[in-house]
């Protein structure tokens, strides 16, 4: 099969004239300066697909449903109370719908592979399923009917809090002792071995939920795929773990683990400089996702001094409540635009901002989880097409393109989408929108009903 580019982004910048051959669900030739054959497919814009690297599916239901003020004051721990209660009504079958919801929206705005921080594991009162890995199937399930690349990630969740505090009883579903997490793992491969490209990585879900003894017991699991764990999310998290330990979130994690390439630090918002100088020189992807923390009031990412450190950073679209790869790209820079009161602020001198963040992301997501980015010979042939008659592309050109989609862009600039050499997306449109839309109203109006 050909695909066919008036212009795309190779991995040592923009050409024209390309000529992609796939096969076998990779790039099997790029031929540039060439003229489209006869039955190739042709697109305007071509860009490689990102990895979105960190999501919770099943809180796409929850998407607009958290934003009343209550009697005190508002935050991440208030908002985790009606995260509760939602997912304690889950089946099943509640959970593939959603994700497939979630993994067509995430395709359609221009991620071809998700990480799956996979912490909803038992059944309802956390008793668990017959198959330990019931609920990571139908995640994998979700995955194989939108298409997108996959790579599971199912969380170690133990306690409530730091130093081995009792969980409550709405953690229950969640919960597993090493061994049984052992267990839990080696399903979990079971449960995605037929996807195409999937993999599996652990997640210890935080150092609240982990003791020191647990973690050093299931790392040895990951062997060379990616581990994720959640960090110094919030101001509260940071005092916890200063009064049980004396340090610091990512001090303690980086002076009592073999942080690196492998790891992913979810969010890893809260840092001191040194610490921030520590994450970026330990190879560490920092895994960041604007909007959710801009919705939960989480604060900002040192984005500025971790990239002067060499830091590696990746999006996630986390709590699902928009899945819009350009606005968390938006949302990061502004972040540090509004903090610093400054313009153009991760991109070097002289460079897109656009671009500095798009390449960023790129590498970073496919590092955390554990596969390529970009194009070349023998890649995955996970492509993004745009639209250049779209009128916010209009006369643009290089990085001009970069620069317009992440911030004068939206979802209607993606034109087509292949994951794995298969188009999914056409004229913006996923090709199963409809029926898993459909299914998805359905199990959200059975899981509201006298909500």
């Amino acid at each position: 099969m050909g695909l066919h580019f008036n212009t795309v982004l190779l991995a040592d910048g923009w050409a024209s004239n390309v000529r992609l051959t796939l096969a076998d669900g990779r790039i099997a030739a790029i031929e540039r300066d060439v003229p489209a054959l006869p039955d190739d497919e042709q697109a305007d814009i071509g860009l490689p697909g990102i990895a979105n690297l960190h999501s919770h599916a099943f809180q796409r239901g929850m998407a607009g449903l958290t934003e009343r003020r209550g009697r005190g004051q508002e935050s991440f721990w208030t908002w985790r109370t009606l995260m509760y209660r939602f997912v304690d009504r889950i089946t099943p079958d509640d959970l593939e719908a959603i994700a497939a919801q979630a993994y067509v929206e995430m395709l359609e705005a221009g991620f071809t592979r998700v990480g799956e921080f996979h912490y909803l594991h038992h059944c309802a009162g956390g008793a668990p399923y017959t198959d330990l890995a019931e609920m990571g199937a139908r995640i994998a399930a979700a995955a194989e009917q939108s298409g997108i690349g996959l790579t599971l990630l199912p969380v170690f969740y133990a306690h409530g809090g730091f130093g081995g505090a009792p969980v409550s009883a709405a953690q229950g579903r969640f919960l597993n002792g090493p061994d049984r997490y052992a267990t839990l793992f080696d399903a979990s491969r079971r449960a995605v071995a037929g996807l195409d490209g999937a993999m599996v990585g652990i997640a210890p879900h935080s150092l609240r939920a982990v003791t020191p003894d647990e973690l050093k017991a299931i790392l040895p699991l990951a062997e060379t795929s990616p581990i994720h764990i959640h960090i110094a999310e919030q101001t509260q998290e940071v005092s916890d773990c200063l009064a049980w330990s004396g340090a610091r979130p990512v001090e303690w994690l980086l002076d009592n683990n073999p942080v690196d390439g492998r790891w992913c630090l979810v969010h890893a918002t809260h840092m001191t400089g040194s610490e921030t100088k520590r994450l970026a020189r330990s190879g560490a992807v920092a895994g960041l996702c604007p909007i959710t923390e801009a919705n939960l009031g989480d604060g900002l990412f040192p984005a500025s001094s971790f990239r002067r450190q060499g830091g590696r950073f990746g999006v996630g679209s986390d709590s699902n409540v928009l899945i819009d790869l350009g606005e968390e790209l938006r949302l990061l820079e502004y972040g540090q635009r509004l903090n610093r009161r400054v313009r153009n602020v991760i991109a070097r001198a002289g460079q897109s901002t656009g671009r500095a963040l798009f390449d960023a992301a790129l590498a970073g997501g496919a590092q955390a989880l554990g596969v390529e980015a970009g194009f070349s010979v023998g890649a995955p042939a996970d492509i993004v097409s745009l639209d250049a008659g779209h009128p916010n592309l209009a006369a643009r050109g290089g990085d001009d393109i970069l620069d317009s989609v992440v911030f004068a862009g939206g979802h209607g600039l993606i034109s087509g989408v292949w994951r794995a050499g298969r188009k999914l997306v056409s004229d913006g449109m996923h090709r199963d929108r409809a029926a898993v839309a459909a299914r998805y109203k359905t199990t959200l109006k059975c899981l509201l009903a006298g909500s």
